[in-house]
């Protein structure tokens, strides 16, 4: 045979193959069927349990057994797939109805993985037996042959409750989605069956029917009036809370207590929360809470916060709900199977394609039935009519050579070789005609039933044939019929298997967080030489004030409401709020300033520091003098500080300088002056005023006028009777003995 080159175009082959996969993962894979709720692998994994028999009144199998046999008779995927489904399936925190009953470790609310599959065992919950897998021997869906044509399977269950809305869903397919939250049994069925009355419902009135979901979780939903729009549309968001209770503690302190969490917080999302709560300790968000426990068990979510006394509860209530999980958000996506296509739908259209294909069900169902009642009517009638005539049937079977002959004579009349007994009973047996399926029934008859009770009986089962050939012909004519008999079954599975809701359903108030209300008090912060901040109580300090002065480059008494500027040498300034400074003990270590700023000791140098509000504070007005390297001046006030930013440019400097110094002044020191060194030993004294006042964004002007190779070595500003000796190659010099000179001259040598 010729090979056979076939010439396309390759995103053509690329377009055709994706549309095919993607429609494979949506339709055979990731999205429900409306009809029973349930996507293929669910409901291969049920119909195969329910083919090897374990069911709700047996024995549990191995989970090993059950996904093994589903995936090489159904399912041919991976054995994680079908066993994760399973899982699911049996996890009554995920499930508002479980559908397996499990038995060993199947995973826990707080994300704990379920035991391997050769450790669980599983079998069919009652409710799945009664209301998904009955009646599959009655032809009342349709089988479809498996992937490798060896055995059949059902196209969809005959589920007959909306499963749908009940157990809701979640899948992710190509280029779409579900989430279906899961409702409340009881409701839903409340919900068909007005609509089976009212064909024209509008969904307002559904919804007073059924409020909104009802999570196996709990929970509160706080969007109320926005649900009916999302329950028309099929699309939207829920917002749920956790529910909080305030119980008493000891020494009038209060505790929260967490026992309903939201829905998408199940598996790893308590962890989480408990790591949040955490963080806003440890970030001062939340500092009245003292300590968390998990204290959750079998019976039930609970979560503890203990709470300093005079705590305001409200105020950390709507912090959980702003900054964790205890508030999420649920989005609705109502997408699933409708006729062979993705559709997202509305509460209604839902029951509607239910009760379409309940009506259905229920025809085939009955169709069915009535067609083996009236199978067994016409066997019951012949039998009954061979009673009358027994005698003669016995001597046509005596005189029979074989089967076939007794066969045709029953059913014919055709006495042609036979032997009887009684000249009469030739022509008797002339007039027989009985059927076919009559004749087999007679043949296989069994000489007991010749008894008068068992006869007795036979015309008794036989009123019981007529009676439900009776019922099920007038189900069938009558659709009005048939609704009333779906209301009484649904009404029968809401009895047995309905529960109060979980769930509330009101119009909460926005989580508002208002700034917690300060308590300002004085403290003291100190800075090692290392960058090492912390701060101490005013009590510590002052008896231990040799000690902090000695060990520390700076101690700034300040308000625990202030900020701290922090100057570097590479001209910029950065604010520390000195409440996210640790207090503690004298001898604690601290904590870097770049872990509470945006200093970054790799690149920077920090060469002044003080607290703003109390320099603004002071009657005079104060300022401050910087001074570069290269020998460049400026004074600037302190309100060119005061900004809400946590890092600026202090002051502009030059190509290759730095800033040297950054020092206090008051205005009202007029006879002050400046002492400029440098290292080649030259000194310069002027007056302060000397020094214009500039904005931070300046470079300043020169204070000294250095050589080449020369730089700045100290700067210091001297009040007007101050004395002071700078140590210079091991020489005292004293400095208010300088001839006080003019600004930017090179000064005298020393």
């Amino acid at each position: 045979m010729e090979e056979q080159i076939i010439r396309t175009e390759y995103s053509e082959i690329m377009q055709k193959s994706y549309i095919d996969y993607a429609m494979s993962v949506i339709v055979a894979r990731a999205l429900p069927d409306v009809r029973d709720g349930l996507k293929p692998v669910q409901r291969r994994t049920l119909y195969d349990m329910h083919e090897l028999g374990i069911r709700y009144d047996r024995p549990y199998r191995k989970c090993a057994r059950i996904v093994g046999d589903t995936m090489g008779k159904y399912h041919p995927h991976g054995d994680s797939s079908i066993y994760e489904a399973l899982v699911v399936m049996a996890q009554g925190f995920k499930k508002g109805l479980p559908l397996v009953d499990g038995h060993g470790n199947f995973g826990s609310i707080e994300g704990d993985g379920a035991a391997a599959m050769r450790y669980t065992e599983a079998r069919l919950e009652q409710v799945t037996q009664e209301a998904f897998l009955a009646d599959l021997d009655k032809d009342v869906v349709d089988f479809v042959p498996n992937f490798d044509e060896t055995e059949k399977e059902p196209s969809v269950l005959p589920v007959k409750i909306p499963n749908l809305l009940i157990n809701g869903t979640e899948g992710i397919a190509v280029g779409m989605s579900t989430n279906i939250p899961p409702h409340n049994l009881s409701e839903i069925i409340d919900a068909l069956i007005a609509y089976m009355k009212k064909p024209k419902i509008t969904t307002e009135e559904l919804m007073e029917i059924v409020p909104g979901p009802d999570f196996p979780t709990g929970g509160i939903v706080i969007n109320k009036d926005e649900l009916p729009a999302i329950y028309e549309s099929g699309s939207g968001k829920l917002k749920i809370r956790g529910k909080v209770e305030i119980e008493k503690g000891k020494n009038g302190k209060e505790r929260l207590v967490i026992t309903e969490i939201p829905y998408t917080m199940i598996g790893m999302g308590i962890g989480k929360f408990l790591n949040d709560v955490g963080a806003l300790v440890e970030n001062r968000l939340a500092p009245e809470i003292t300590d968390i426990s998990n204290q959750s068990s079998k019976e039930g979510i609970r979560i503890v916060l203990e709470l300093k006394k005079g705590t305001d509860t409200d105020r950390i209530c709507n912090l959980l709900y702003k900054k964790t999980k205890l508030e999420d958000t649920f989005g609705v996506n109502m997408l699933a199977i409708a006729k062979g296509r993705p559709e997202v739908m509305g509460i209604k259209k839902i029951l509607a394609h239910h009760l379409e294909f309940q009506m259905e069900v229920s025809r085939r169902k009955y169709t069915t039935l009535l067609q083996r009642e009236q199978e067994k009517k016409e066997i019951q009638e012949g039998l009954i009519k061979a009673c009358d005539c027994i005698d003669l049937i016995i001597e046509i079977l005596r005189g029979c050579q074989n089967q076939k002959q007794a066969k045709k004579c029953l059913m014919e009349g055709d006495t042609t070789g036979i032997r009887f007994r009684y000249e009469g009973s030739k022509e008797d047996a002339s007039q027989l005609c009985f059927t076919e399926r009559q004749t087999i029934a007679i043949l296989e008859m069994r000489l007991q039933k010749l008894i008068g009770l068992e006869i007795a009986a036979l015309k008794k089962e036989h009123e019981e044939t007529l009676k439900k050939i009776s019922s099920y012909e007038a189900l069938l004519g009558s659709e009005s019929a048939m609704k009333r008999q779906l209301k009484k079954e649904l009404e029968s599975f809401k009895k047995a298997y309905g529960r109060e809701r979980r769930t509330v359903i009101e119009n909460g108030k926005e989580a508002r967080i208002e700034p917690p209300k300060e308590i300002d008090s004085p403290i003291v912060v100190l800075m090692d030489r290392f960058g090492y901040l912390r701060s101490i109580d005013p009590g510590v300090y002052e008896r231990n004030r040799e000690a902090a002065e000695e060990e520390n480059i700076y101690t700034i008494p300040c308000m625990s409401s202030h900020k701290l500027l922090v100057f570097t040498d590479a001209g910029r300034m950065h604010t520390v709020k000195v409440k996210e400074i640790p207090n503690g003990k004298f001898r604690d270590k601290g904590t870097p300033v770049d872990n509470i700023s945006n200093y970054d000791s790799s690149r920077e140098t920090i060469v002044f520091v003080t607290c703003l509000e109390m320099q603004l504070a002071r009657q005079e007005a104060r300022g401050l003098l910087f001074t570069t390297r290269q020998g460049m001046m400026k004074k600037v006030s302190f309100h060119e500080f005061d900004v809400s930013k946590r890092s600026i440019a202090a002051t502009k400097l030059a190509e290759g300088d730095e800033l040297f110094s950054v020092q206090l002044y008051d205005e009202i020191w007029e006879k002050a002056t400046v002492c400029l060194g440098t290292k080649s030993g030259y000194f310069l004294r002027f007056y302060l005023t000397d020094v214009p006042e500039k904005k931070k964004a300046a470079i300043g002007v020169r204070g000294i006028s250095l050589t080449q190779k020369d730089e700045l070595a100290f700067c210091c500003i001297l009040k007007e009777t101050e004395e002071r000796v700078e140590i210079f190659e091991e020489r005292g010099i004293s400095l208010n003995e300088l001839r006080i000179a003019k600004r930017d001259g090179r000064g005298v040598k020393k």
